[in-house]
């Protein structure tokens, strides 16, 4: 049974299957737009995913690549890492504290003003191992560990969002859907900065060439050059035979072109699926918002913003890698755990702080922001290791800043305070949101 709750909430179409299916039936549609509903929805997920792991793929050939050219060594950020160390240490119980986490998050949605559903399922799986294995070494155990594990993880699934949505809301000139990736730190921070430095007016989106180079307006024209020229450059750079072991012997020029086209690939089908998912979830959250819970917002893996800035996509991936490779090569100087960027999280999160902050101050904003968002994935999880170190951790770190955040605030409270600081979390977060709840319904009376 566990192994099967494990293995349902690990996949994340099945759950916003479910969620749109819910709400179709919510709003007694007919079988017929039930089942194309549900079944596009899904499918668009998976074309998002597919999309995601094919981008993903191509950047695994090109971190060992890029770590070779450059001389990087140090300490890679893996969320996937952690799973691994709670489960050895406290398996059911991370599994239960994911299950009932999703539960609190539908009670806290329905109940206060934080309406939310979060529905990155494996993000939620990694916050949940990382609560799991840090409570667990100060001390809870069963039931205890379960309970408020899984409050602070379902806490979680409603406040990042919601820290995240005004700039979300801003970059999608919708208040529909909501970001469901744990980065809200970097988000948020990133953003004002963009603010701050930038002129929203002069957008990413809007870049002013010669006609000649109209071409350049294409997203999808763009987004090949600048990865091709990307994967020849480090290919090139690297150890001949380590393009040759990447690459199974093939040419290197022609494996450099067909990788930075395949991440064009995967970036262009993540797009679509995209579209069609929104086309769909979007209507049948109506129905869980009339019925369950009021209002209700779908919070989304980053994945669903691209389309709202796809030149910001790739300008926020750039500008972050700027600011990783500094802040890697400033902890060389410091007494802190030399940190590698990994490329898979500085681009997923970079594209999605480049839409944001793009929004928010436009071209200059954008790069100013992401540089930022660069150094903050570097920097926190740095920052985070020496509470996971304790865990059995000598090598990896989490790769997101919510995790680092969220780490290091149970964490280094649970060392001076033991179980009195994670009770002390607990008590704040309920007061926040019994005023929240007292409020909806203050407002809902006038």
């Amino acid at each position: 049974m566990l192994n099967f709750i494990y293995s349902f909430f690990n996949q994340p179409a099945m759950i916003i299957g479910i969620i749109a299916l819910i709400g179709l039936l919510a709003q007694k549609s007919n079988i017929s737009d039930v089942i194309k509903g549900t079944v596009k929805t899904v499918i668009g997920f998976l074309m998002m995913s597919i999309g995601g792991d094919t981008i993903a793929g191509t950047l695994n050939y090109l971190s060992p690549a890029f770590e070779n050219a450059f001389n990087v060594q140090g300490i890679i950020p893996n969320n996937e890492a952690v799973i691994g160390v709670a489960q050895n240490l406290l398996g059911s119980e991370m599994t239960m504290i994911m299950g009932f986490g999703f539960v609190w998050n539908i009670i806290l949605a329905r109940f206060t003003n934080y309406k939310y559903i979060f529905l990155t399922g494996h993000h939620v799986l990694f916050m949940s191992a990382l609560v799991t294995a840090v409570m667990g070494t100060i001390g809870f155990s069963g039931w205890e560990l379960i309970l408020i594990g899984s409050f602070i993880v379902g806490s979680t699934m409603v406040l990042s969002p919601a820290m995240v949505q005004p700039f979300y809301r801003k970059a999608t000139g919708t208040n529909d859907i909501a970001m469901g990736h744990y980065n809200a730190t970097s988000y948020v921070t990133s953003s004002l900065i963009a603010r701050l430095t930038g002129n929203k007016d002069n957008s990413t989106e809007e870049i002013e060439v010669p006609n000649r180079f109209d071409w350049v307006r294409d997203s999808t024209i763009t987004t090949a050059i600048i990865m091709v020229v990307i994967f020849l450059i480090v290919f090139l750079a690297a150890d001949a035979s380590l393009i040759t072991e990447l690459s199974s012997g093939d040419n290197v020029l022609m494996f450099a072109i067909v990788q930075g086209l395949r991440f064009t690939t995967g970036f262009v089908i993540t797009l679509n699926g995209v579209r069609m998912m929104l086309g769909e979830i979007i209507p049948a959250f109506q129905g869980i918002s009339e019925r369950l819970v009021p209002n209700a917002i779908p919070a989304l893996d980053v994945p669903a913003l691209f389309p709202f800035g796809p030149n910001a996509v790739i300008i926020g991936f750039l500008a972050s890698l700027v600011g990783a490779f500094a802040t890697f090569i400033f902890l060389a100087f410091t007494d802190l755990p030399l940190i590698i960027p990994g490329l898979i999280p500085i681009f997923f999160v970079g594209a999605g702080a480049g839409v944001l902050n793009n929004a928010e101050g436009g071209l200059r904003g954008t790069i100013i922001g992401g540089i930022f968002n660069g150094i903050t994935l570097i920097l926190l999880p740095a920052l985070m290791l020496p509470v996971l170190g304790d865990l059995g951790f000598a090598n990896t770190t989490f790769g997101d800043t919510d995790f680092a955040s969220v780490g290091m605030i149970i964490g280094y409270l649970g060392q001076w305070l033991g179980k009195t600081g994670i009770y002390s979390v607990v008590g704040a977060l309920v007061l926040l949101f019994a005023g929240s709840a007292f409020l909806g319904k203050k407002n809902q009376a006038e």
